[in-house]
């Protein structure tokens, strides 16, 4: 009995370490919470550039906390793209509310915040690298497995797909907040590579798993919540706070 109460009260106390974070997001006021989702801000970041401030090729890959409750556990994710010379973008995201769940859309601010969350710019890629990208994305995103599937937790979800897609498509790299749940939801068995390149992921059904990468650094997947460090840039990563430290790499700038 001794032995069991130990191993209970281990338990207890790891799931309230991992809880602590997004605990503290809620209590601190750090999610939009007030009002009616439909009502919170959309207004661009200032993340994407104007045509005529930059007519190349982009592909640009953005993180905000989600809406309500979600968002003290983690982010949505979601990629843009923009052919030379051209006035739209086209956007690519997996939501909760629409059939099928994977949307792609043309838009002119791809970097609106999210129902009140401000964007965060993981990848930005211009100019031949993003057109060669581009092609490749576009047929990513028509062979995605399962566009008409959503669930929150393990996934997959918003985070799933964009995961998917960075590991898809050669020469894409984003090393996804540790926020991102559901990145390690994999849909082609235990192994693959990490979303931030020259890395893996090991994942058992997207509640737990291990992370090791250059851009990612070492995170561990504890019941869908990341848990890490990155000792390129140093920094830890806690669940429901993200990133502590140095800000990560925002990859395809040089």
């Amino acid at each position: 009995m001794a032995r069991l109460g130990r191993w209970v009260a281990g338990i207890c106390l790891a799931l309230a370490l991992l809880l602590a974070g997004p605990l503290w997001m809620l209590a601190s006021g750090g999610v939009e919470m007030e009002g009616h989702w439909g009502a919170a801000s959309r207004a661009p970041s200032g993340l994407a550039p104007a045509p005529e401030a930059a007519p190349e090729a982009l592909v640009q890959v953005y993180a905000a906390r989600a809406w309500g409750w979600r968002g003290a556990f983690g982010v949505h994710t979601w990629l843009a793209t923009r052919e030379a010379g051209a006035a739209e973008w086209r956007l690519h995201h997996v939501l909760s509310w629409r059939t099928p769940a994977l949307v792609s859309t043309a838009t002119t601010t791809p970097d609106r915040a999210w129902y009140g969350s401000p964007p965060r710019l993981l990848a930005d890629y211009r100019g031949v690298r993003a057109a060669e990208l581009i092609p490749a994305i576009e047929a990513a995103v028509d062979a995605y497995p399962v566009a008409n599937a959503y669930r929150a937790w393990p996934g997959p979800n918003s985070n799933t797909f964009i995961a998917w897609l960075l590991r898809e498509v050669e020469g894409l790299d984003a090393a996804l907040p540790a926020t991102a749940v559901g990145k390690d939801y994999l849909l082609d068995g235990p192994l693959a590579p990490a979303p931030g390149g020259a890395g893996f992921t090991l994942s058992l059904g997207g509640v737990l798993g291990l992370t090791l990468g250059r851009a990612d650094g070492l995170e561990l997947n504890l019941l869908g919540l990341g848990v890490g460090v990155d000792p390129r840039r140093p920094a830890l990563k806690l669940p429901g706070l993200g990133r502590l430290g140095m800000a990560a790499e925002v990859m395809g700038q040089e």
